[in-house]
């Protein structure tokens, strides 16, 4: 397959030798690009504004216990993606059989569907119910595609919507299906998705050995994906770079079209430094509001039209072991808060010190302030616990500890306004060429580690003349799983010293 061209139609100033590269988060995003240029002897430092990196693709540890906020599996198409998590953590990765369930009214389903599985898990009536409705679809489709239930109806016919799609994604974004954009379930669900395993079993369609997420194993490292990003830290501190922590960026200095400086507020009071380049992860809102007056009013006014998820983990500590196989089990069973349920122990042994235990990670989606992220913490460890036995995953009485983490802005939500919104902020932010949004929540956009990674990846590039569009990362199926991207030459590219 030849790649199809990427050109970048916003300006970039080059990086020039003596530049100093301010980066903003010590998530994967802001850590890929600060090793990259540190590696290849910029001048850069890192603003961490917690005690924790990786973002969201960090791992919390309580009590020697390790866990993963919110599941990180390591499996790419994106090369350069994959050579530089083994540049940085090649014998410390691990290989874990990808299981995965959806509990369902007490019913489980292999998640991607098999036939047998399906076909008696629903049973007859239900199975043809959901074929007709998928007959229907393809006959009477929506003329109408705005929103994540007319794009997914339209696809997958309204009875499997309803089924395995509705109860889910409201659960995860905690508003109506429709006034989600289509373009978030095009993006997410591409090629994938529960209707064609269902249509595959009654023999309609044939399922694709491509699709990515369909893979029965995958790379982890041994210590969560924590570990990955706190290695990524030590070696580009090791190049030369800085990482600060502790310091949340609250200000960034905009002076005739540049970017010149960011204020930060740390333990020792606020400081500033100077640089010629900055790269942001910060969220899209909290961005613009750090430019503060710099940014006109009605580009203010867009930032703050954008919203997020907020999520949070509650790790239980069970005295028993062998609960189930999974890696983890999507709940789209009514009646329960929460949405998902990882075992640690199925992702590494050595994420859980004591033999004979198990610690599961308790996935609730919510708004910050709202009740959930406002409960204290023996009250959510309640929840978790009534909620497991409730499900009939785990005897309740068996949990021995437990304690919660919560991540502020773990999804960048896709309404019905945020285009607009986005599209405005852009107009302001795109033409200031020596400030780089990237990664998830930095360019308002539901990107997996591997596609964050890949815009800092290209941002990079940019700054050393090559001419990638970063804002195309991840919109288009065939470009990003299957192009082979190259660095600028003759720059070094990030896998230069891959073993």
């Amino acid at each position: 397959m030849s790649p199809k061209p990427s050109s970048n139609p916003h300006p970039v100033d080059r990086l020039k030798p003596g530049d100093r590269v301010l980066v903003i988060g010590g998530g994967p995003a802001g850590l890929t690009a600060a090793y990259m240029l540190a590696q290849q002897g910029a001048k850069v430092t890192v603003f961490e504004g917690t005690d924790m990196l990786g973002g969201i693709s960090q791992t919390a540890q309580y009590k020697g216990y390790r866990f993963d906020i919110g599941g990180h599996r390591f499996f790419t198409k994106v090369e350069p993606v994959e050579r530089l998590w083994h540049e940085i953590l090649d014998k410390e990765f691990i290989s874990v059989p990808r299981q995965s369930r959806i509990h369902y009214r007490g019913k489980y389903f292999d998640y991607p569907l098999k036939a047998f599985n399906a076909l008696s898990g629903l049973g007859p009536i239900e199975a043809v119910r959901i074929l007709w409705s998928y007959g229907w679809a393809k006959l009477r489709p929506n003329p109408v595609e705005e929103n994540f239930e007319q794009w997914v109806s339209n696809r997958f016919g309204k009875r499997l919507y309803q089924i395995f799609f509705k109860t889910y994604t409201e659960k995860v974004w905690g508003i109506p299906c429709t006034e989600i954009r289509a373009e978030w379930a095009a993006q997410r669900i591409q090629n994938l998705s529960l209707a064609k395993a269902v249509l595959n079993a009654a023999s309609i369609q044939r399922r694709s050995t491509k699709i990515k997420s369909l893979i029965n194993e995958f790379q982890y490292p041994r210590l969560g994906p924590g570990q990955m990003w706190e290695a990524c830290a030590e070696k580009l501190k090791g190049f030369g770079g800085e990482v600060l922590m502790h310091h949340k960026v609250t200000g960034i200095e905009v002076r005739d079209g540049k970017a010149v400086a960011v204020r930060c507020r740390t333990p020792e009071g606020e400081k500033r430094f100077e640089g010629e380049h900055v790269i942001s992860t910060m969220p899209v809102r909290s961005l613009v509001r750090a430019i503060g007056d710099g940014a006109p009013k009605p580009v203010r006014e867009a930032a703050e039209g954008l919203r997020y998820r907020d999520f949070l983990v509650v790790a239980l500590i069970l005295d028993a072991e062998n609960l189930f196989t999974d890696n983890w089990i999507y709940i789209h069973t009514p009646g329960v808060k929460v949405g998902r349920i990882q075992n640690f122990n199925n992702w590494s042994k050595a994420m859980v010190p004591e033999p004979g235990r198990t610690c599961l990670g308790m996935e609730y989606f919510c708004f910050e302030g709202d009740g959930l992220w406002a409960a204290k913490d023996a009250e959510l460890v309640a929840l978790a616990t009534k909620e497991l036995g409730q499900l009939g995953l785990a005897d309740p009485t068996k949990v021995v500890d437990g304690t919660v983490v919560r991540m502020p802005k773990a999804y960048p939500i896709y309404d019905s306004v945020y285009r607009e919104h986005l599209d405005n902020v852009r107009k302001f932010l795109d033409p200031i060429s020596n400030l780089h949004p990237v990664g998830r929540n930095g360019m308002h956009k539901y990107n997996n580690q591997d596609h964050s990674m890949l815009t800092a990846m290209m941002v990079v590039w940019n700054m050393q003349g090559a001419n990638h569009d970063v804002w195309e990362v991840n919109t288009d199926y065939e470009y990003h799983e299957e192009q082979r991207l190259e660095a600028p030459k003759p720059a070094p590219a990030a896998s230069a010293n891959a073993s």
